[in-house]
């Protein structure tokens, strides 16, 4: 069975992918007399830096999500197909979906990448990751009930295990999980759960090198751990995770911490497809790609973001799996495109840094740009006006705006629903 996308003399484009990189190529082609075809298990936009403020009760998830068919409904040549892709066929030029095959005369793979347990199944099979929008709401839930069934437990090692969290991995997302858990509990949980001693809280970051926020400057590394231990963080540097079986988590110290919940933001691995052979893959699963983004031996085919590896230059292990490198190769790529349709020659991606940063709680971030480098509540002011303009959507923007200065002036979040899925129970029948 084939997919239902209507023929054209044009050349088509496959797309794999609707995150950072596949929606900005789509953006850059939708003009094109190219026939573009974007493929995502998901009918929308995640807007991967703001999932912990989901996770965290601080935002709606329909606030950093955006449909990708309002994004491109007034382009004709962007085709949108809710389906997962299942391998690729390299000879015939095919792809198979879940909906079908589709053949391409150039695909594109931009599916990103997703939480990598480094071979632990039971890390894998208990501990909590947060690489989507229904992850992050998992862990809200998570967190939610635990302090529901906190204020009911007396036996004490019992509620340690419901109100102690680990953090696993001091890059970004866990500096910026780990600020804003101190932060609930400094002036959420006293507010909402008075039954509780929140001296009993813990927060445990554990971070595996010897400073956090690596790949970061050595000043962001160092007030970010000022600021996280300001905050009542439990900061354990050169400690590694070796297990967690649901009730504690076991280091390579010989220690263990008490926990129900475990959040695993300590690395990530590229998602594959099959038909694209091992000899493509990195270690971490990154696809090999020349300087213009074409998989290595493989004609037509194309790895753009988290997926893609280019060992070039001062990035010998490839570039960092962050939005900027997604989004710059894209628009490298879609210019390579427009210049393929004029038989114009093609460039190299060369790869500009804007520079990094990373949030920890009210007036405490860190910035570093290729320039200059600061902490504190500029940086903070910075790291709120980069995100909320990086958001897809006017709409998204405002009510993000909105919720941030609400819980700015209030210090709360309003957000703190339990969500659960909805169950069809089967009636009992009377005979």
């Amino acid at each position: 069975m084939t997919i239902n996308i209507p023929d054209t003399n044009n050349e088509r484009i496959i797309i794999v992918g609707g995150g950072f990189a596949g929606i900005t190529l789509a953006h850059r082609l939708a003009k094109t007399n190219y026939q573009i075809v974007l493929l995502d298990k998901n009918n929308y936009h995640q807007f991967q830096p703001l999932f912990y403020q989901v996770a965290m009760a601080g935002l709606e998830p329909s606030s950093i999500a955006f449909p990708l068919r309002k994004m491109f409904q007034k382009r004709k040549n962007v085709f949108i197909r809710v389906a997962e892709v299942l391998s690729v066929d390299t000879e015939q030029k095919e792809v198979q979906t879940s909906l079908g095959t589709l053949s391409y005369d150039h695909l594109v793979l931009a599916m990103g990448a997703d939480t990598n347990f480094f071979g632990n199944e039971n890390i894998a099979a208990k501990a909590i990751p947060m690489k989507s929008v229904g992850e992050a709401l998992y862990l809200r839930n998570a967190i939610l009930e635990d302090y529901e069934k906190a204020i009911t437990t007396t036996d004490f090692e019992e509620r340690q295990g419901l109100i102690d969290i680990v953090i696993v991995g001091g890059g970004p997302t866990g500096v910026e999980v780990a600020g804003a858990l101190a932060e609930m509990k400094q002036y959420v949980l006293p507010k909402d759960y008075k039954e509780l001693d929140c001296d009993e809280v813990d927060i445990y970051l554990i971070q595996s090198s010897a400073s956090l926020l690596k790949g970061m400057s050595t000043e962001a590394s160092v007030k970010a751990e000022e600021f996280l231990k300001r905050l009542g963080v439990k900061i354990r540097l050169n400690t590694r995770v070796t297990d967690y079986d649901g009730r504690y988590v076991y280091m390579n110290d010989d220690t263990k911490i008490r926990t129900d919940k475990v959040i695993w933001a300590a690395g990530i691995v590229g998602n594959t497809i099959q038909g694209i052979g091992e000899t493509h893959l990195t270690r971490s699963r990154r696809l090999k790609v020349d300087e213009y983004n074409q998989v290595i031996d493989c004609e037509h085919i194309y790895a753009i973001g988290d997926v893609a590896q280019m060992e070039l230059g001062e990035y010998p292990y490839g570039h960092p799996q962050v939005a900027q490198v997604a989004i710059q190769q894209a628009k490298q790529l879609a210019d390579n495109f427009k210049a393929r349709l004029k038989e114009k020659d093609q460039k190299a991606f060369q790869y500009k840094d804007l520079g990094s940063m990373a949030t920890i709680g009210r007036h405490l971030a860190v910035v570093d740009l290729p320039r200059f480098k600061f902490q504190g509540t500029f940086a903070w002011m910075m790291w709120l006006v980069v995100h909320l303009f990086s958001l897809i959507g006017v709409k998204n923007r405002i009510f993000v705006f909105i919720n941030w200065v609400w819980n700015y002036m209030t210090y709360d979040q309003s957000l703190r629903l339990i969500i659960k899925p909805f169950s069809k129970k089967k009636e009992n029948t009377i005979v």
